[in-house]
This record gives structure tokens, C-alpha cells and sequence, in this order.
């Protein structure tokens, strides 16, 4: 059963206000434990993961949409599709919006404890290219990702709409503490790949033995910071051809570079 709601400013849609509005949203968010995912898939993804939902807004248009969305309980509100856009500033063509809980986040070491394979995430503030890699390390079987401080939130719209649900199946964690943020990895015996364009560096998949590996990706566009590439056991780098150096192509974007670090990191066990 669905309520039809005309009116934008009626308070059972106030999850939905201003929805585009980045630095709104990154504060409201967190500080309230909510975010918003968009299309019956992904709502339907992020409640198998067991995120709470607490409604779900469709445009009047998409009503057809309405069989493939999960059953939950939660308030379902249809709106006119004018009130639609007026809420959220774009046409939602995706059909459904949700507003879910969060779930408290897992602590660094406990994630780690539990893995073999990670990425870390140094400074992506790009919320596409967060949820790209999370997408990434899904597929190809990484087994979790731990971000620092100030990397993007995976659970900022624009991420999860990009990662297509995957940031509701791969577990991850966020640092307290950027300076010694790695320590705590190799305490738990991973072995640190600092993931790098410098021809210098080991080819990655020559530097991919052991264990535990956690590979470490830097921001869209500096790289790592001279920190964590000193702290890192070893730099790796992903060949290149000469033919590419010469046209002045130097290093791929950090989608690009994860999807093929995250390969190669997973390395045998793909063809299993």
C-alpha cells in the first residue's frame, strides 16, 4: 500500500529535500545515520544487505516500478513527478528512491583480522570513482576496503548509484588516525603495496606475493602521499608500453588502476 503526498514541504519527505545539495547532504547524513540510494536494484541490494529502510519515494510516472521493489513495511510515498523534481532537483530515472539506516561501521583491525586481500584508500574525495572501485573490488574479489579519514563516503548517493549496490556487499571500515593509520595493517601481517606511476617501481605483478597483501590507492590526482608510500613495504607500479610513455600517457585514472591492481592482486583464484 503506497500514500499519494502532493505537497514538497510535507515532513514525511524531509529525507529527500535538497537532495543534490553535496555539502547538505554530507553533513545531514552521517550525523543522523542515513543515506539514500536510488533505483529498485540497488534499494533492493541494500536491503538483502540488512540496511534498515525507513521509506521509499516514487515518482507517479514510475508506479510501474512499484513489483520490483522489496517488501519491508516501510512508508511507501508516491509523488507527482513536478514534486519529484522539486525535491530533488533532477528527473529521477531510476524510478524509486529509499531513505536506509546506516550500520555502524566495523573497526580497522577487526576488518583486517578477518581478510586476506584489502584495498586502502588514501584521500579519494571523487564519490563516483569511490563507488567505481568499490564495484571493482567486488567483482574481482577483494575482500575488504579500508579508507582514510577524508576519503568520500561510499554511502553518498552518486557512490552507490555508481557502484550499482557494491558498496552494500563489500565490507569496509574507516581510519581514525591518517599518520599511523597504517600501522595497524601490518600489525595484523599485511604487506603494504603502495600503488605507484614511478617507473622505478616493482611491476605489480612481481609484487604481489604473500598472504596478506593490502594495496594501497592514492588520491584522483596527487597519488599517495609521501607518508604512506614511505610507509609502505614496497611501491608497485602497472607496466606500461613505450608507445604510451611517448604519446605522454604516463599513469591510468585510479579506476582504471584499480581494476587492474585488484586483478592482479586476486591474481589465480579468479580462475578457479
Amino acid at each position: 500500500m503506497h500514500e499519494l503526498v502532493t505537497d514538497a514541504d510535507d515532513p514525511r519527505l524531509a529525507d529527500y529535500t535538497q537532495l543534490t545539495d553535496m555539502d547538505l547532504r554530507t553533513r545531514l547524513e552521517p550525523a543522523q545515520g542515513l543515506f539514500i540510494a536510488e533505483g529498485t536494484k540497488v534499494i533492493s541490494r541494500a536491503v538483502a544487505a540488512g540496511y534498515p529502510i525507513r521509506s521509499v519515494l516514487l515518482a507517479e510516472r514510475r508506479l510501474g516500478d512499484l513489483p520490483a521493489l522489496p517488501e519491508t513495511g516501510a512508508p511507501l510515498y508516491v509523488v507527482p513527478d513536478a514534486v519529484a523534481e522539486r525535491l530533488t532537483g533532477y528527473r529521477v530515472h531510476r524510478g524509486a528512491l529509499a531513505s536506509l539506516h546506516r550500520k555502524p561501521l566495523p573497526n580497522p583491525a577487526e576488518l583486517a583480522a578477518a581478510t586476506r586481500r584489502l584495498i586502502v584508500l588514501e584521500n579519494l574525495v571523487d564519490h563516483a570513482n569511490v563507488g567505481a572501485i568499490f564495484r571493482c573490488a567486488a567483482a574481482l574479489g577483494v575482500d575488504a576496503v579500508i579508507l582514510s579519514p577524508r576519503c568520500a563516503d561510499p554511502l553518498y548517493r552518486r557512490a552507490v548509484k555508481v557502484s550499482m549496490g557494491a558498496v552494500f556487499a563489500i565490507p569496509y571500515a574507516r581510519m581514525t588516525d591518517w599518520y599511523d593509520g597504517l600501522a595497524g595493517l601490518r600489525t595484523a601481517g599485511f604487506r603494504l603495496l603502495a600503488l605507484t606511476p614511478d617507473r622505478a617501481a616493482t611491476p605489480i605483478g612481481k609484487a604481489v606475493a604473500g598472504d596478506r597483501l593490502a594495496l594501497l590507492l592514492g588520491t584522483e590526482g596527487d597519488g599517495l602521499s609521501s607518508r604512506w608510500l614511505h610507509e609502505a613495504d614496497e611501491a608497485a607500479r602497472i607496466p606500461m608500453r613505450p608507445s604510451a610513455l611517448a604519446a605522454g600517457v604516463d599513469s591510468l585514472n585510479v579506476v582504471a588502476a584499480a581494476a587492474i591492481a585488484c586483478h592482479t592482486l586476486v591474481g589465480a583464484e579468479l580462475d578457479e
